[in-house]
């Protein structure tokens, strides 16, 4: 994980790191040129600290209480809504990381997380299996960094 700022956000409606894979992989199938698409999230709020994320930022996605994944952020977009309120297009590589859960409470909208509180990513070893989520989030609860 590289930039010195990164984004969270709570991933709504998604209650696994697979069901939010599958649900990029139907949008990526659904896209007119699969090989040419990117995730593109729209929140409200626009980052006034943009430079910073876009140095090497990403999401990082809060999935049942913990954050368990992150995609990197490629750009940012301003976007008018049709009700005339700017939004920003906050545009994703495709390829989503698992990192090593972290619990973290509810909250709206997206926060900033600095790179010093963001956790690793979850780096399978050669041909050894991933650890399933249930261990690897318990082993995160007692302070295991894998």
């Amino acid at each position: 994980m590289s930039g010195g700022l990164h984004l969270l956000k709570l991933c709504v409606g998604i209650d696994s790191v697979e069901a939010l894979e599958a649900s990029i992989a139907r949008r990526r199938a659904a896209a007119d040129d699969p090989g040419n698409w990117h995730p593109v999230h729209v929140t409200r709020m626009f980052p006034r600290r943009a430079g910073e994320l876009l140095a090497g930022g990403s999401l990082y996605w809060v999935i049942g209480g913990e954050i368990r994944a992150r995609q990197e952020i490629l750009a940012l977009e301003e976007r008018m809504g049709e009700d005339g309120i700017r939004r920003c297009a906050i545009h994703l590589s495709p390829t989503l990381m698992r990192t090593q859960p972290v619990p973290r409470r509810p909250f709206q909208g997206w926060r900033y997380l600095p790179a010093a509180e963001a956790p690793p990513d979850i780096v399978p070893r050669g041909d050894e299996e991933a650890l399933p989520e249930e261990l690897g989030a318990a082993l995160g609860l007692i302070g295991v960094r894998l």
